[in-house]
Formats: structure tokens, C-alpha cells, sequence
């Protein structure tokens, strides 16, 4: 057995960082621009990583880039060395001063432009040494990037259902109907959810869960969603047509005649009052609606700090027309 003196070469935090980026895009000027790095350096770190470690990592041809099996299997590791660094330096933040330094807050689109005014007035009066940052993605992305350690925080539609991660309920909020002008059950109270059976209804695009939410609340009402995989045998009721990647485009439509919509009471201030042509109607009790909540990772080194924060949250929110939801116990 030979016992070499010398100390092996380590892989550098840069070279890991490429690496991952490489492995994630499979391209080599999109990996570069992901992590702020000139393609050259890119290319350079993640050669200095082969020698490093002796396996080749990357197979290089002149239309793609591909991983080598050994480039998978040290993919992994690389991306959790990165998340493991990532909570180290979160530990050390939340250690040296609470509210300070960085929180990267994820926020679903059907939220942020009605909850962020209330979220930014409070993190600038009660928190101003928090440096806050949004990320204004679809779920599925949001819970990537905290999975990967690429945001600390979400605020979203729950129940996810996600292993390793946390929820902080924040509040439940109905849903409305809003018609254009004329529409028979426009300003009308009480409408049933069996209404919505035979509804030209205008959602948004797939991967939003407001999409979904509509949907399940369509079933719930007995309406069969063409093209959704309902029961055989139903009768398939009305179609949904999906045609806009916004709430606000929605109302538009709505307004021009092209069908009615459901719009969360949060979004119904800014949406349905821009001089829109459209009226609103509330449903019967129990009104369909959603809980919006905060969404942290499990084991966060600073999770004090966000159910802290969540309860700020909270008494911030009680002029909202929504419904709060204290913390159990």
C-alpha cells in the first residue's frame, strides 16, 4: 500500500457552480449566462474540474453537449455540495443578525402584483436591513428553486403536497365571478356552483394552479372537462377555453364578451375596477376559494425567522378581503 505525501488538488466552489449550470442547460453559452459567467470562464472551470477529479465530465460535439455517464452520477453530488454551502451561509446569517442579508422570496404570478404592495411596505418598515429579492415564477419553477437552494422563501397557493417542505398558511380567499356587462348572474349574490356547469369559462394558461384550482372547482360543480380525462359515460358540459397568461388579460376578454372567469377577491380591487366592462357575482356559501401561504424548506436554518415573518404577514394582511389563518397552537 503507497501512501502519497502530498495533498490532492480540491475542486473549487466555481468549478462546481459551472459544472451544475452545465449539467442543467446542456449549453454552454445558455449555463454562462444562468450564473453570470463569460462562456470562456464557463468552459475553462469546468475543464479545470475534469483534471481535478480525473473523469471526464462532458462530452463535447460540435451541435450539443452531453453528459458522460460519470458526468451524471457526479452531477448529483456537485449540485448537493452547492445546496449544502448555500444552508451553511444561510446558518450564518441567521446567526449573526436576524433579519438581515439576503431573502430571495419566490411568488406566484396570480399573487404578486396583489400581495407584493403589502409584503414590500412591511419588510421596508419593520425589517429594513433585509435585503429582499423577488422572483415572480410558476410553482413548479418556485419549488425547483427552493428545493435547489435558489430561493429561501415562496408565497404561493398551498396544499403542495411536497416532501421537505413547509407551510405557513397566511389566509383563505373566495373566489368571484366575473361577467361582462349584462350577464344574468352579474352582481348577483349567492350563485351556486352549478352555475359554472354550463359557463363559457375563460382560464389561464396551463402551469398556473389558479388553472387548476378553476378546474377542480368546475368538477366539483359537476361539470366533465373536455379533454381532461373525466369519467366515461359523463356528459361533457361546456368547454373551457384557455386563452391568456395573465389575470389581467382574462378580465380584458371577459370585458370584450368572450366569456365569464373566476378572479380570487385579492385581485378583484385592481382587476375588475379599471374601467372594465364587467361585472362581478359572489357564490353561495361555502364560496369556492384558496389558501395562500408561505413555503420554506423543512430543516432552514432560519425557519424562526419565517414563521416570524408569516405572523407579521398575517396581522399586515387582516384589511384584505380575505380570511386569516392563525398558526395552530
Amino acid at each position: 500500500m503507497t501512501i502519497s505525501g502530498g495533498k490532492r488538488k480540491q475542486p473549487t466552489l466555481a468549478q462546481l457552480r459551472a459544472f451544475t449550470a452545465v449539467a442543467e442547460h446542456l449549453h454552454f453559452r445558455d449555463a454562462a449566462a444562468a450564473i453570470g459567467m463569460s462562456q470562456p470562464a464557463l468552459s475553462g472551470a469546468v475543464a479545470a474540474l475534469e483534471e481535478t477529479l480525473g473523469v471526464a465530465l462532458v462530452e463535447r460535439t460540435t451541435r450539443r453537449v452531453l453528459l458522460s455517464p460519470e458526468g451524471e452520477r457526479l452531477a448529483v453530488r456537485a449540485k448537493a455540495v452547492l445546496v449544502e454551502m448555500a444552508a451553511l451561509l444561510e446558518e450564518a446569517e441567521a446567526v449573526r443578525a436576524p433579519f438581515t442579508g439576503v431573502l430571495r422570496l419566490g411568488v406566484i404570478p396570480t399573487v404578486a402584483p396583489y400581495l407584493l404592495p403589502t409584503v414590500l411596505r412591511l419588510v421596508h418598515e419593520r425589517y429594513p436591513q433585509l435585503d429582499l429579492q423577488v422572483h415572480e415564477e410558476q410553482t413548479a419553477s418556485l419549488l425547483d428553486g427552493l428545493h435547489s437552494g435558489r430561493l429561501d422563501l415562496l408565497l404561493l397557493a398551498v396544499p403542495l403536497g411536497v416532501p421537505g417542505v413547509t407551510e405557513l398558511p397566511l389566509f383563505d380567499e373566495g373566489f368571484v365571478l366575473v361577467t361582462p356587462l349584462g350577464h344574468e348572474l352579474g352582481c348577483r349574490s349567492g350563485i351556486p356552483r352549478e352555475a359554472l356547469r354550463e359557463l363559457n369559462l375563460l382560464l389561464l394558461d396551463e402551469g398556473h394552479c389558479l388553472r387548476d384550482q378553476a378546474l377542480e372547482i368546475c368538477r366539483e360543480a359537476g361539470r366533465e372537462i373536455r379533454g381532461t380525462g373525466g369519467a366515461a359515460g359523463r356528459r361533457d358540459s361546456a368547454p373551457v377555453t384557455t386563452t391568456a397568461a395573465g389575470l389581467s388579460t382574462l378580465v380584458q376578454l371577459v370585458a370584450g364578451g368572450l366569456g365569464c372567469t373566476l378572479l380570487p377577491r385579492t385581485a378583484m380591487r385592481l382587476e375588475a375596477t379599471r374601467g372594465s366592462k364587467v361585472l362581478t357575482g359572489s357564490f353561495a356559501a361555502p364560496a369556492p376559494s384558496r389558501r395562500i401561504a408561505l413555503a420554506m424548506r423543512t430543516a432552514a436554518a432560519r425557519s424562526a425567522e419565517y414563521e416570524e415573518l408569516a405572523a407579521a404577514l398575517r396581522e399586515a394582511m387582516c384589511p384584505l378581503p380575505v380570511r386569516i389563518v392563525r398558526a395552530a397552537g
